[in-house]
């Protein structure tokens, strides 16, 4: 983790989180279209959380409900946790949508749900389970299952930790709000609740947003229940949020910017700007700051990113200065305070090692040191855009070491070298040691993955260099990589681990069209293999595919 002593703002204690379920009740829909239909409520406008917001029905877990196992139906599967959760959602739905989810336990109507009479029977306002037992109904928590676990963002001043679970309405039963906590029920595929929100005709809040996402995707209530048979969620997720073109904007672990914000405000404060620009730098810590070249593309997103690691009392080391744009040098000069003590190249491409002679340039024409440009030297294989000779080589696990002295007294920024070949022959990456960061270049994207070019690129070295990666990532701790294309990614192991089983899918996909068409071209196979990219990407995946080509015919028997 990074060091406190760099994080950009005061630490703030998040609320604590109150215990919750909220149940999203499904039916099939109605006619020939298709698809399911979720049972949605208006909550009051004076509620304290999510006022006027259509939402599932939910509430607190009472002590009363973790008490209730043995008046409710359980599977074997289903943990004391999970049935507890069941019970509680069970209940809310009943208090308020009069829904309940029981069925009687003896009698002629043994194993049938309950009725209207049943219902009728029932105070909202007196104790549940106790009600439900003395007219011979059991809660059938078996039938409840859990598709998401939601934790309320940590800049909220009220938060839950919440499963979202999910049941079959009972058939025969309508819903009626209570008319106090809930209002104007509503039955409505998820595809049509998000349209009308977009509308500004249905107004919801984030998790419930990204739950219809999800939701849309299935084509009948079956089809959820099938996903949900291992009894774990579907995902889990506690938001973060960031600004963008001066909105706040929410975001899950899955979302490009997540990482990034959890780097910056570990503590949910919604302050970091996530707006691509060029004219200034972006702070993510008091000793990391970021500039982003103006050469967006489809090759380098919004941009190639520089790095600046120091501060003013120890000077900076300027990672990958890109292309040699003089106003984007100037501006990378003028961040660092003129005082530029390393300029390192995570490898030769045009899109990052240009600048470096020009910067350091700059630097002298100031009267300052000249500072070295370090990395290592293009191979023979590079293409001539690529052609690069460092002031001196690096070698692997080589320190660059700063030091300084700050108020609160010495203070060090070192980055350890990592060789890492694939993407390019001179590859390397950078760890920032004391705050357990990995500067990736271009082995690891966010948003994309990189290409790998023969006869510079290698997929096999790739491939090994992300198990090196993972090795120092755990050797480490490391949860952040900050990539030279996007934004910050968190939890570094797992998105190396999903890189690794994307390139290996991608390479079953390969091995596949060589064999179906023993004969074919690289333009046979690459549409075959990246059949799920769009044609204009071929031309460029064909570069990746001949690296994939070349590791399957170096193992082949």
């Amino acid at each position: 983790m990074p060091r406190t002593s760099q994080q950009l703002h005061p630490y703030r204690e998040p609320v604590a989180t109150r215990l919750a379920a909220t149940v999203l009740l499904l039916r099939d829909a109605p006619g020939n279209a298709g698809g399911i239909e979720v049972l949605m409520t208006r909550r009051s406008d004076k509620a304290s959380f999510a006022p006027g917001a259509y939402v599932f029905p939910g509430g607190g877990i009472d002590a009363l409900d973790a008490q209730s196992h043995t008046a409710a139906d359980r599977r074997p599967t289903q943990s004391d946790l999970h049935l507890t959760q069941a019970i509680a959602a069970i209940r809310e739905s009943f208090e308020e949508l009069g829904v309940l989810l029981a069925r009687h336990a003896d009698g002629p109507r043994k194993g049938l749900m309950a009725d209207a009479q049943d219902i009728a029977a029932i105070d909202r306002h007196q104790p549940f389970v106790a009600q439900c037992t003395a007219r011979g109904l059991r809660l059938a928590a078996d039938s409840v299952f859990m598709l998401a676990h939601w934790i309320t963002d940590r800049d909220l001043p009220r938060r839950f930790d919440v499963p979202f679970l999910v049941a079959r309405m009972p058939e025969g039963q309508e819903p009626v709000a209570d008319e106090a906590e809930q209002f104007e029920p509503v039955w409505v595929r998820p595809a049509d609740a998000l349209a009308r929100h977009e509308a500004g005709q249905f107004f919801m809040i984030f998790p419930t947003i990204r739950t219809l996402q999800r939701l849309a995707t299935f084509a009948t209530t079956q089809a959820v229940f099938d996903a949900l048979a291992h009894e774990l969620p579907l995902w889990t997720s506690c938001p973060r949020a960031g600004t963008l073109a001066g909105k706040e904007a929410r975001y899950m672990e899955s979302d490009m910017p997540y990482g990034e914000l959890a780097l910056v405000c570990p503590d949910g404060q919604i302050v970091h700007p996530l707006d691509w620009q060029t004219e200034r730098p972006v702070p993510l810590l008091r000793n990391v700051q970021r500039l982003t070249a103006p050469n967006p593309g489809v090759m380098t997103g919004p941009g190639t990113n520089s790095y600046l690691v120091g501060d003013p009392a120890t000077g900076y080391i300027a990672i990958d200065p890109g292309p040699a744009d003089p106003e984007h040098l100037d501006k990378l000069w003028r961040a660092a305070g003129g005082d530029i003590r390393m300029i390192v190249c995570t490898h030769s491409h045009p899109d990052h090692s240009p600048g470096a002679a020009p910067l350091q340039a700059l630097c002298v024409q100031a009267g300052k040191a000249r500072p070295p440009i370090l990395g290592l030297p293009s191979a023979p294989t590079a293409r001539t855009a690529s052609t690069f000779t460092p002031d001196r080589s690096l070698q692997n696990n080589e320190l660059l070491a700063l030091d300084g002295q700050a108020p609160e007294g010495n203070i060090t920024h070192t980055l350890q070298v990592i060789y890492t070949p694939g993407h390019a022959a001179n590859h390397l990456c950078l760890l920032l040691v004391e705050d357990a960061l990995l500067f990736s270049g271009d082995h690891v994207l966010n948003g994309s993955t990189t290409v790998v070019d023969p006869p510079d690129g290698n997929m096999a070295d790739y491939l090994d260099s992300l198990d090196k990666l993972d090795a120092v990532c755990a050797e480490h701790g490391v949860e952040f990589i900050l990539p030279a294309h996007g934004y910050v990614l968190g939890d570094a192991r797992g998105a190396i681990a999903k890189l690794k089983a994307h390139r290996l899918a991608r390479e079953a996909k390969v091995l596949a069209a060589m064999q179906a068409l023993p004969q074919g071209s690289m333009e046979d196979w690459v549409r075959h293999a990246y059949a799920d990219v769009p044609p204009r990407m071929w031309p460029v995946a064909q570069r990746s595919l001949l690296a994939h080509v070349e590791r399957i015919r170096m193992f082949a028997p």
